[in-house]
Order: structure tokens, then sequence, then C-alpha cells
């Protein structure tokens, strides 16, 4: 038998009836990790290799980090959680960068650890990572690329609203900007007027927290004022310098996603990356470091890697199917596969009917480790999280 996580190791040391230090002590030895550390000194992945080496584990370099003739390597750490632990102790008062690489590691190994995570809005408390939770989009805007003008009047809205929480949406997310590939940009006042007249008309009708979808600080403080309480900033607090301070100061939790360019050109030119997950994930940690030094609480940020936002079909797939390499930053993990066009490439649909891609896109996501899934078609892929999470938890 494979045992796939330390969570299953644990479970069958249980099983078996090992003496509770056994547990604790045997689980780092059973759990195998891989840890690629980029363009690090070559004297500093020499003294990598000769620590893991003499545990029992290695450090793949590139040719010419021995001899230095190279400046830089990436570095590739393999051993046991046991053995990265104790290669922690050993760097931590060594020279040429190796002290902060020893605590990067030690907080990475923690944050892999984290299940649970509670998100504070200004009107409750959310616990996610019980089950996967699911969050309905409300395209209020007349060219949203699956439903546009579906929505665009308050009463239309507002019914919608209602049939996603009576469908088991957990969390509304409500966008008045479309940010479709090739979207220009709209103004405040256009996007205030889609926008809060449906979150005043669900003042006192909806009992599931609201996410308003916006890149502007003036729109998110009018919502939050009527009545949303998450943020989800599809440019992760860039576009607008005020947004970070708009936010922490309203006590909202805040969606930061990962996204090249803008809407209008994000999937036009180059799409390519050095190292995909490598610079995705190095983007949101510096957003997260960027939110928490304007004021926002650092347990109020969820992260989004951004499917279909300056990305290539394969780069969509990649992610999916490595999605728990973010785990890595310790935070709520919010993905947004649903009628994605790259679902569409691979089964041939038409944008408003890829619900066979999106399902299995959101059964791989929830697999590999997504809290939340952003989708359109709330009943449906309730049932689909439904059963991913069932087989997760078996």
């Amino acid at each position: 038998m494979f045992l796939a996580s330390p969570q299953e190791a644990v479970k069958e040391l249980q099983r078996i009836g090992a003496d509770p230090y056994g547990v604790e002590s045997m689980t780092p030895k059973m759990s195998h990790l891989n840890f690629l550390l980029e363009k690090i000194e070559c004297r500093a992945a020499n003294i990598l290799k000769q620590e893991m080496l003499s545990m029992g584990g290695d450090v793949a370099v590139a040719r010419g980090s021995v001899s230095c003739t190279i400046e830089s390597t990436d570095a590739l750490v393999i051993g046991t959680r046991k053995q990265i632990l104790k290669l922690t102790e050993k760097l931590s008062s060594q020279p040429f960068g190796l002290k902060e690489i020893s605590k990067n590691i030690r907080t990475a190994l923690a944050n892999l650890d984290k299940e649970n995570f509670q998100i504070r809005t200004p009107r409750r408390l959310i616990t996610i990572g019980e089950r996967t939770l699911v969050m309905g989009i409300l395209n209020v805007t007349p060219n949203s690329f699956s439903d546009g003008g579906r929505f665009n009047l308050p009463e239309a809205a507002v019914e919608r609203a209602l049939r996603m929480e009576d469908e088991g949406a957990d969390i509304l997310d409500i966008g008045g900007e479309s940010t479709r590939p090739g979207s220009a940009r709209i103004q405040v006042e256009e996007e205030l007027d889609r926008v809060i007249p449906v979150l005043e008309k669900l003042a006192g009708r909806i009992s599931i927290p609201v996410s308003v979808d916006t890149m502007k600080a003036e729109v998110a403080g009018h919502a939050v004022r009527a009545g949303a309480e998450i943020i989800n900033d599809v440019s992760a607090l860039r576009f607008d310098p005020e947004m970070a301070r708009t936010a922490a100061g309203l006590g909202a939790p805040v969606v930061l996603m990962h996204m090249r360019g803008e809407p209008e050109t994000m999937q036009k030119g180059d799409l390519s990356y050095v190292s995909l997950r490598g610079e995705i994930v190095s983007f949101l940690r510096e957003r997260v470091r960027a939110a928490v030094a304007d004021g926002i609480d650092p347990d109020n940020i969820i992260i989004d890697p951004g499917f279909g936002f300056g990305k290539s079909l394969e780069d969509n797939l990649k992610l999916l199917k490595h999605l728990r390499e973010f785990k890595i930053l310790g935070k709520p993990l919010l993905i947004g596969v649903s009628r994605k066009a790259f679902t569409g490439k691979v089964t041939g649909a038409e944008d408003s009917v890829r619900l066979e891609g999106g399902a299995a896109a959101v059964t791989a996501a929830v697999l590999n480790g997504a809290n939340i899934i952003r989708v359109h078609d709330v009943s449906f892929m309730k049932k689909t999280a439904m059963m991913a999470d069932a087989v997760l938890r078996a």
C-alpha cells in the first residue's frame, strides 16, 4: 500500500496501534519532500549538497556549481521531512544567505501543514478548510464572457443571487466590470451604478457573505458599506494605490490574484514563463507582504493563481496538476476555472456550455488543495465539489 500524504501515514500508524510518541517521531521519516530553491549562490548550493548528503538526502544542482564556474544555480533539495528539518537547523547559522533559506524552508513546512483557516469579515467569522466552499459568480455587466447582459437589471441580478444561495453557494461574488481577455476598463461611476443597487436590494434578503469583484478602491469602499464583506481584486491590489488601505480600514478580507499585464492585454504577446509556478508563487508572496505592510490582517488574505489570466492552455493545465504547491504560502486557495477558455479548448465546448470540462477542472482542483471554487453553475458544481470532497476525505 502506498501512503500519499503525512495525514494518511498518521492514520495508518494509529490503526496499527503505534505508541503516540512513536507516531510523532516516525511521521517525519515517512514524508518525502522536494524543495526547489531558485537562483541561489553556488557556494550556498555546495554547502546545501554536502549537508544533505551527510544525512542520506541529496541536492541536485547545475553543472558548474561545484567548481563555481557559474554565478548561481537552482537547487532541488531531496529528502524526508525529518532530514529537511535537520538541514534547517544546520543552516541557521551559515553564511551566503543560508540562514534566510533555513527560515523560509521552516515557514514553508509549517504552511504545508495548515488545513483550516478563519477569515473575519466586518460581519462574521468564516471557517475555510473543513470542506470546499462554493463562490457563486454574479456578473452585472453587459460584456461578461459567458453571461454578459443577462443580469444587467438589479431585479434580475437579485433574483439570480437568491437562487444561487438556494442552490448551495457559500459566498456570492458580484462584479460590475468585465475582466475577460481584451476587455477595457470602465469609469468608477459606471461600475458603482451597476453594483451598488444590487447590493442595496440584497440587504436583509441574503444570508451568505457577499464579495465584490473590483480593482477600484472607491467601488470597494462603497460596496462594503452597502453590505459586501470581501474584496476580490484580480490585480492583487496593484492597480489602485488606495485599495490596500481601503480594505485594511474596512476590515475586509481580500483575494489576491496573479495576472500579468491587464485584462485588455493579458492574453496577447509572449505568454511564456521561465518558471511558471515559481514566478506565480513569488508574485503572490510579494503581494501578501505588500498587503500586510499596508495594514491588512495576514489572516484575512486569500490567494488565487489566476487561471486564464496571462496563461496558455498548457500553463493552466500545469497549474491544476500542481495546485497543491501553492499551499506553501499558507493561505486559503481560491480557484476560478468555471467556463474558462482552456476547458473549452480541451473539450471543444462553446463559452456557455463548458460544464463537463469545468466539472473535471473543479474536481482536479479540490483533490489538489483548492479551498474555494468560484463558479457560474452553482448547483452542478456544488455537487461536483461534494463528491470530490468525499473522495479526498475518505
